[in-house]
């Protein structure tokens, strides 16, 4: 009886091996795709990338986070304060802190937010404060993998620190609520001129909302959709002088000149899950991290020829008044925003996920069927 089992296990076990391998012989998104290797020791596997601009000069790891509370960095800021500092934060299930990382990795200080609580904390961003000049940090506990179970959401304001220093800092918080229905979102970003801030959701059909130009304490300030964004998006931040933004999904990254406007995509080093993204102070380069017991955060540059099409379009923008990358004066918030025009699916495309979803299918049904016969 014992013989008979093994017989028919190894026959199942070879089925699915078979299947499998078939399986992964006709998926898209493998072929033409380049390797990216991870840098020495810092062990990440390779991974296939999809077909993307790729860019120039290999990327770099800057470092690990050396910290052993630092386990979901999920968020990311590069400080204009502290020379060499970056802003991170952990995920859900966390306190409301974050943490001040200098460039060999080890934490500098860790700062407690006074009158927050982290929900679901996903993003972070970084603006300046126009009357004061001082850097004015932003934290998004806008995660919601119910897609619908949070009424509002909230998004908390705090002065960047002038000293690092362990501290409990004093929070300002706004509530926000979709107009178009509660979602699932990871990425923030405030534009660096005018200081509106952005909300990327995390959806197949995933979106980019805008919020009202005054945020009110006392109310529920309503998020706008003005314009798509890439499948399942991960993190997004403006550059500094706010003539790009960049979405990060798991795969790459997607460089946009204005909402619905592509510039081109971006390859990013394999992560074993890519949670954040944030421009180099001189805006020539991206930073990526994953989040993770001792990530690594990786520096990215953009290739020269897109950073070169964004300078043209932006001469030619200046002759023609055409739209700016935070919306301009023509491009007041539009909750359907039809005539914006869909950029290249990023990550993963729909039609590729539904073929997946079909082999997957079919696969099960063809070892469920192979199991039968072998009994």
């Amino acid at each position: 009886m014992m013989g008979g089992m093994g017989n028919r296990s190894g026959v199942i076990a070879r089925a699915a091996v078979v299947v499998c391998a078939f399986v992964l012989s006709v998926l898209p998104g493998t072929a033409g795709a380049s390797a990216v290797t991870a840098g020495p020791g810092d062990g990440e596997t390779d991974a296939a990338q999809p077909a993307a601009v790729t860019a120039e000069g290999r990327e770099r790891l800057l470092f690990r986070f050396k910290d052993p509370r630092i386990t979901e960095s999920s968020g990311l800021a590069v400080s204009r304060t502290h020379k060499g500092i970056v802003y991170t934060h952990n995920d859900s299930g966390e306190e409301p802190v974050f943490f001040a990382v200098g460039p060999d990795g080890r934490t500098r200080a860790r700062f407690t937010l006074r009158g927050a609580a982290a929900r679901d904390w996903e993003a972070m961003a970084l603006s300046t404060d126009p009357r004061t000049g001082r850097g004015v940090l932003w934290f998004a506990d806008i995660g919601d993998n119910l897609n619908g179970a949070w009424p509002n959401i909230s998004i908390y304001r705090v002065e960047e620190p002038a000293v690092l220093r362990d501290a409990t800092l004093p929070a300002v918080r706004y509530r926000f609520r979709y107009a178009d229905g509660a979602r699932n979102a990871e990425g923030i970003m405030v534009h660096p001129r005018t200081g509106r801030l952005y909300v990327v959701s995390k959806e197949f059909a995933g979106s980019v909302y805008i919020a009202p130009k005054k945020l009110r304490t006392d109310r529920v300030n309503v998020l706008r959709r003005v314009g798509p964004a890439p499948i399942m998006a991960t993190d997004a931040a403006y550059s500094p002088d706010g003539s790009t933004f960049v979405i990060r999904t798991y795969i790459s990254a997607t460089l946009y000149s204005a909402p619905g406007k592509v510039v081109g995509r971006i390859s990013m080093p394999p992560l074993k899950q890519a949670e954040s993204i944030a421009y180099t102070l001189d805006g020539r380069a991206l930073l990526t991290g994953s989040e993770g017991e001792r990530s690594p955060l990786y520096e990215v540059p953009i290739p020269a020829r897109l950073l070169d099409k964004v300078k043209k379009q932006d001469e030619q923008g200046k002759k023609g008044g055409a739209v700016r990358s935070d919306g301009g004066a023509s491009a007041q918030p539009s909750p359907v925003a039809a005539a914006e025009p869909e950029p290249e699916p990023d990550g993963v495309p729909p039609r590729m996920i539904l073929l997946w979803v079909g082999v997957a299918v079919g696969a099960t049904a063809v070892i469920a069927l192979i199991a039968r016969l072998a009994r």
